[in-house]
Protein backbone atom coordinates (compact mmCIF):
# COMPACT_ATOMS: atom_id res chain seq x y z
CA UNK A 1 0.00 0.00 0.00
CA UNK A 2 1.44 3.60 -1.02
CA UNK A 3 0.73 6.59 1.22
CA UNK A 4 1.11 8.26 -1.82
CA UNK A 5 -0.79 11.73 -1.41
CA UNK A 6 -2.75 13.44 -4.54
CA UNK A 7 -2.11 16.74 -3.30
CA UNK A 8 1.02 18.57 -1.50
CA UNK A 9 -1.41 19.77 1.25
CA UNK A 10 -2.30 16.11 2.56
CA UNK A 11 1.34 15.75 3.86
CA UNK A 12 1.53 16.58 7.83
CA UNK A 13 4.24 18.92 8.88
CA UNK A 14 8.08 17.43 9.86
CA UNK A 15 7.23 18.49 13.76
CA UNK A 16 4.50 19.12 15.48
CA UNK A 17 3.33 19.76 19.17
CA UNK A 18 -0.18 18.87 20.99
CA UNK A 19 1.42 22.04 23.13
CA UNK A 20 0.13 25.39 22.43
CA UNK A 21 3.46 26.87 23.96
CA UNK A 22 5.28 24.52 21.80
CA UNK A 23 6.93 26.72 18.75
CA UNK A 24 5.75 23.77 16.60
CA UNK A 25 1.68 24.20 17.55
CA UNK A 26 -0.51 24.50 14.79
CA UNK A 27 -4.15 24.68 15.40
CA UNK A 28 -5.26 24.67 11.90
CA UNK A 29 -2.73 21.47 11.09
CA UNK A 30 -4.29 19.18 14.67
CA UNK A 31 -7.87 20.18 13.57
CA UNK A 32 -7.08 17.97 10.41
CA UNK A 33 -6.70 14.88 12.92
CA UNK A 34 -3.18 13.80 12.60
CA UNK A 35 -2.05 10.12 13.24
CA UNK A 36 0.90 8.98 14.16
CA UNK A 37 2.73 5.51 13.74
CA UNK A 38 5.34 4.88 15.26
CA UNK A 39 7.90 1.75 14.37
CA UNK A 40 4.60 0.56 12.27
CA UNK A 41 2.70 0.76 15.88
CA UNK A 42 -0.74 3.34 15.79
CA UNK A 43 -0.12 5.79 19.09
CA UNK A 44 -2.59 7.45 20.48
CA UNK A 45 -0.85 9.09 23.29
CA UNK A 46 2.02 11.09 21.29
CA UNK A 47 2.50 14.40 22.13
CA UNK A 48 5.42 15.69 19.99
CA UNK A 49 7.23 13.98 16.74
CA UNK A 50 10.05 15.25 14.53
CA UNK A 51 10.32 13.26 10.98
CA UNK A 52 13.41 14.07 10.02
CA UNK A 53 14.83 13.22 13.01
CA UNK A 54 13.32 10.33 14.23
CA UNK A 55 11.88 10.49 17.16
CA UNK A 56 8.12 11.08 19.50
CA UNK A 57 7.68 12.57 22.76
CA UNK A 58 5.14 9.81 24.41
CA UNK A 59 3.50 10.39 27.37
CA UNK A 60 4.59 8.86 30.68
CA UNK A 61 1.14 7.85 32.53
CA UNK A 62 -0.06 10.54 34.79
CA UNK A 63 2.53 11.99 36.21
CA UNK A 64 3.14 15.57 36.29
CA UNK A 65 6.51 17.55 36.51
CA UNK A 66 6.45 20.68 39.31
CA UNK A 67 4.93 23.01 36.62
CA UNK A 68 1.68 20.87 35.78
CA UNK A 69 2.55 19.27 32.98
CA UNK A 70 2.63 15.57 32.16
CA UNK A 71 5.96 13.83 32.19
CA UNK A 72 7.15 12.50 28.50
CA UNK A 73 9.58 10.30 27.25
CA UNK A 74 11.56 10.40 23.91
CA UNK A 75 11.54 7.34 21.84
CA UNK A 76 13.69 6.44 18.64
CA UNK A 77 12.51 5.01 15.69
CA UNK A 78 11.05 5.30 12.20
CA UNK A 79 7.11 8.02 12.71
CA UNK A 80 4.82 7.92 9.79
CA UNK A 81 2.33 10.73 10.59
CA UNK A 82 -0.65 10.95 8.12
CA UNK A 83 -4.61 12.31 8.08
CA UNK A 84 -6.92 10.39 9.19
CA UNK A 85 -9.75 12.18 7.33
Amino acid sequence: MTDTPANPSDIPPDRLSTNPDSPYYDEAVLARDVGVRFKGVEKNNVDEYCVSEGWVRVTAGTSKDRHGNLLTIKLTGKVEPYFRT
